[in-house]
């Protein structure tokens, strides 16, 4: 089972999520709720505490990382993400030359997901550096073989993100599951290999230099 991490970069702070951020989380969904149409995204505290402990539940089994988004430039936690859907390829491992990990230790590919953010933070390169967290810690410490990323097919505004980051449409999987809005969801599918992350992280990168700058 991966290690509990804390990861940090310029804007953001990803801080494994526990039961003490509810309150923050609580205050960051209760902002305009606007951009939600395709996203569940806990309503209240009850829901709250309930979402963080299915969260905890998961990853107890070894089957999610979540994560609390910190906004560095206020202090405030403003969302959440997790790494999830961790799957253990069992057999020998082509391990990259150098690589320490071993079968069952890390993943072999996950998910990116559950991401939200308050109103306030959206637009501001907080969700573009959170990610580039997520996947440089996936390729880079756990070498993993794929990382993908999903968006409800109607969800323009999440797939021109996923898109920015140089992420390939593998599809779209019609009827996949329950939408937010409790319509049958038909789910793009991004993804990213571990051959293409060095291109990715350059293109991140860049972005988030301009960001800095600017």
């Amino acid at each position: 089972m991966p290690a509990f991490v804390t990861l940090s970069g310029r804007f953001v702070r990803l801080e494994p999520l526990t039961l003490a951020a509810v309150d923050d989380l609580v205050a960051a969904a209760s902002e305009d709720r606007a951009t939600y149409s395709f996203t569940r995204v806990p309503a209240g505290r009850e829901e709250m505490v309930s979402y963080v402990e299915a969260a905890l539940a998961e990853q107890a089994e070894g089957r999610t990382m979540p994560f609390a988004i910190r906004w560095l430039h206020t202090d405030r936690v403003v969302g959440a993400t997790r790494l999830m859907h961790l799957e253990y390829w069992q057999g020998p491992m082509p391990w990259p030359p150098g690589t320490k990990g071993v079968v069952g230790e890390v993943p072999s590919v996950a998910d990116i997901g559950y991401t939200w953010l308050g109103a306030s933070a959206q637009g501001t390169g907080v969700n573009r550096e959170a990610k580039y967290l997520l996947l440089s810690h996936a390729f880079e410490t756990w070498q993993v073989h794929r990382i993908t990323l999903k968006a409800d097919v109607r969800n323009n505004r999440s797939r021109a993100a996923i898109e920015a980051l140089g992420a390939h449409l593998d599809g779209v999987r019609r009827a996949d599951s329950r939408g937010a809005d409790n319509t049958v969801r038909d789910t793009a599918y991004y993804s990213i290999l571990r051959s293409e992350w060095p291109a990715v992280r350059e293109r991140i990168q860049a972005r988030l230099d301009y960001a800095h700058a600017a």
